[in-house]
């Protein structure tokens, strides 16, 4: 038996949850799956599948394997990886998802030095603020801004998103420039919501030692970044984004910065992938060239 084939069928089968799902991903007969895995545990001497005709669960014995498998499937990886630095090693698919903002403003205009640097890799990005599932997806890696719910993801921080609070110069004209943070009780502000849970956000501001975090007024909410600053250029009330989305709506005086004095906090930016893709060349790749694009943004590193 080809222990490391065995041990990677049994991630595979841990990680699909079904002998189906990891057939298909492996290209192999479910037959073939089943065998390994029968033998694998036979090897060891332990189970580590609890199996029923319509699910299988992992044993304790299994999690702490499977533990055990990503490093050692690691390892190997990296150790061959190791021995072929060329640019040819990065090749094949590669799924990736961004937020809006970041991915039309930033991401996509600088593409093509990636896509000349790889020329083997087939990209397929995904761009929007939701925040996807990326074992059940089958995504690779993933820009997130903000806490990392999901601790089962390897992160690389890789800059911040820094807010500030402006409104367009129709809305101020009309409704007056807000002097304090306490005073947008008396406007209208423009809210975002979590488009995982729904949640709107609340509205923080940082003077020295001065900290206030409170909701917001507004008489609407909404969950994707261009919709947001959309809103905003529309005169609809007060709002907060990254400073990088907002120059050039500040260069042309369409929006006027509000509350210059006070800061709002601001939010990490990884990058994140599985444990079973740690260390492929194609991510590899791409975390790299996303790290070294942003590290050379002044408006994305603190």
């Amino acid at each position: 038996m080809d222990k490391l084939l065995a041990m990677e069928v049994f991630v595979h089968v841990v990680d699909a949850g079904g002998f189906t799902r990891a057939a298909q991903q492996l290209q192999m007969p479910k037959a073939t799956v089943s065998t390994l895995l029968q033998k694998l545990e036979t090897t060891l001497g332990a189970k580590l599948l609890n199996r029923t005709t319509r699910q299988i669960s992992v044993t304790a014995d299994g999690a702490a394997y499977y533990e055990r498998c990503l490093r050692i499937l690691g390892e190997v990886k990296d150790s061959e990886e190791a021995l072929s630095t060329s640019r040819s090693s990065a090749s094949g698919r590669l799924r990736v998802e961004v937020p809006h903002g970041l991915g039309t403003q930033i991401i996509i205009p600088a593409l093509p030095d990636f896509l000349a640097q790889y020329p083997q890799i087939q990209l397929e990005m995904g761009v929007s603020d939701r925040t996807v599932d990326l074992i059940e997806e089958g995504v690779d890696c993933a820009l997130r801004g903000g806490e990392l719910a999901d601790s089962t993801l390897i992160a690389r921080r890789v800059g911040v998103l820094k807010f500030i609070t402006c409104a367009s110069s129709a809305y101020l004209a009309q409704h007056g420039m807000p002097q304090h943070p306490h005073d947008l009780l008396k406007h209208q502000c423009i809210n975002y919501f979590s488009a995982r849970s729904g949640k709107i956000y609340d509205w923080d501001f940082a003077r020295g030692d001065e900290k206030l975090q409170f909701p917001s007024p507004g008489r609407i909410s909404v969950n994707n970044t261009d919709a947001y600053m959309q809103a905003g250029l529309a005169g609809m009330g007060i709002l907060q984004l990254p400073m990088f989305m907002l120059r050039p709506f500040l260069t042309t005086g369409q929006m006027q910065l509000v509350l210059p004095d006070w800061e709002s906090e601001p939010i990490a930016l990884h990058i994140v992938y599985p444990h079973n893709r740690h260390l492929s060349a194609k991510v590899r790749a791409f975390v790299e060239w996303v790290a070294a694009l942003l590290a050379g943004m002044p408006e994305l590193q603190l």
